[in-house]
Parts: structure tokens; sequence; C-alpha cells
């Protein structure tokens, strides 16, 4: 896409604040709700907070790395951005969204780019009931949580609890349990993107449980449901030659 307003944002830390000194004297700079697209200089934890800010606006978000691990990001490099940024590819993603009731009655939603996830708040195992768009799937799964990941967010926690890669672009989510206990060989099932998933907790007042949409969390949860939104998304602009969908493949062949 040809730029023609490009906002730079950088996360509050030095190596991402000399970036954007470095950048802004080199390139013009406007306002983040009047740019075409903007320039996020951080991690990837930077780079979800960038994406929430700017749901659902017709910008499109460019990271460039300056933190550690970076699977969002691009490579950093000062020289030659707007031809980076014309050739970039586009990636649109569409957010999860968590409906929560704790178990006073109060009721809070929240919106998830890489996953939504439930865990434990003490010593007690939880127990939690699954249901599939109103089947009950599993009436007791006893575990540390249980999450349910986007394409995205496959290669983040969802993969370190073991859970499956996701090709982008393949309409399905994960669900993934953390730690299961029982059933102990369970370990999770691949959904439609259109899926409704119901999560109940049981017996919270001895096994009390949070909920987190990437890093919304609400504590002492009584139920949650989850499912994507299809009329809301974001837009991420990767290099062509180490695009999201190719990081997400390589993932699969890690050593």
């Amino acid at each position: 896409m040809k730029p023609t307003r490009i906002a730079f944002v950088a996360a509050d830390d030095s190596e991402a604040l000399e970036a954007l000194a470095r950048l802004t004297a080199r390139y013009p700079n406007v306002a983040g709700d009047t740019a075409d697209i903007v320039v996020a200089l951080g991690g990837d934890g930077f780079m979800l907070q960038t994406l929430h800010r700017h749901m659902g606006r017709d910008v499109a978000i460019y990271g460039m790395n300056r933190g550690s691990i970076g699977f969002l990001m691009n490579g950093y490099s000062e020289d030659r951005l707007v031809e980076r940024l014309e050739r970039a590819s586009p990636v649109r993603l569409h957010p999860l969204r968590m409906r929560t009731r704790t178990v006073d009655g109060r009721e809070q939603e929240a919106l998830a780019i890489n996953e939504v996830s439930l865990l434990r708040e003490t010593r007690q195992a939880a127990k939690i009931r699954i249901r599939i768009d109103g089947v009950a799937r599993l009436d007791e799964l006893i575990c540390d949580g249980v999450m349910v990941a986007t394409p995205a967010g496959s290669t983040a926690y969802n993969l370190s609890a073991h859970g499956p890669i996701i090709p982008i672009g393949v309409g399905l989510l994960a669900l993934t349990p953390i730690s299961a206990f029982r059933p102990r060989r369970w370990r999770g099932a691949l959904l439609p993107q259109g899926a409704l998933v119901e999560l109940e907790i049981l017996e919270p007042a001895k096994r009390p449980v949070s909920a987190t949409a990437d890093h919304t969390e609400v504590r002492d949860v009584l139920t949650v449901t989850i499912s994507q939104v299809s009329d809301l998304s974001v837009t991420m602009l990767f290099d062509p030659e180490h695009n999201l969908e190719e990081r997400i493949l390589k993932e699969q062949f890690a050593p």
C-alpha cells in the first residue's frame, strides 16, 4: 500500500524512544488519529497495545522490533522505510470477544487478538465445564486453566501450553487446556472460527478462576463466553519476505 500519512509510536523504554527520535527526524510524522499507517516501535506487547488502540479504524499497523521476541514485528531498519511500507503485505485479523459474569453478578466485555485464557487463582485446581454452541462437550475439566487462541496467537501462550499452531486464513480457533489433570489425555480441540465457546466454573468459591483477554483480566469469574467478532478487524503489515503466514508456518518446523 502507498503510505501518505505515517504516525510513529514507541514503547516507553530507551531503545524504542531512541528509534522514535531518529525516525521522526528523517520522516514526516502525523498524529495517530489522522494516519494511514502507524509504525509501532517496541516488542510484541506494545504491538498488541497498538492494535487494540486502533481496532476498527481504517489504519494499518507496521511494527518494527525494538523489544525481545518480536514475533509480530518486522526487522528494524531506518533506511528506505517508505519503500518498505509500499511493499508490505496486509494481514487482517478479527479479535475474540470475551464476555464474563463474576460470582457477584458483575458483567464485563473485552477483546483479544491473541487469546482468552482462564487460570486458577489458588492452589486448588480449577473445575470447568465446556460447551460449544450450546452442547456440553466436557462436563468437567480439572486443570490449571484453559484458553481459546486465534491463529495469530496460536504461536504465543497457546504453543507454550502445547496447543496447535494454526495457519492464518484457515478459519479455525484453538481450544487448549493448561496442565489438564482430568481427563488427563485430553489435549484440546480445533474449532470453527464461528463457534461459541461457553466456559462455566464449577465450585467457584473453593476453586476461583480468573479470565484474561490479552491484557484485560477479570477475577472470580463464574461464566465466560468467547466468540470471534466478524464485523471488527485490525490490519497488520509485514515485509513480504517474512510475512506472518510464513512465520507461523516456519514455527511448525522449528527445532
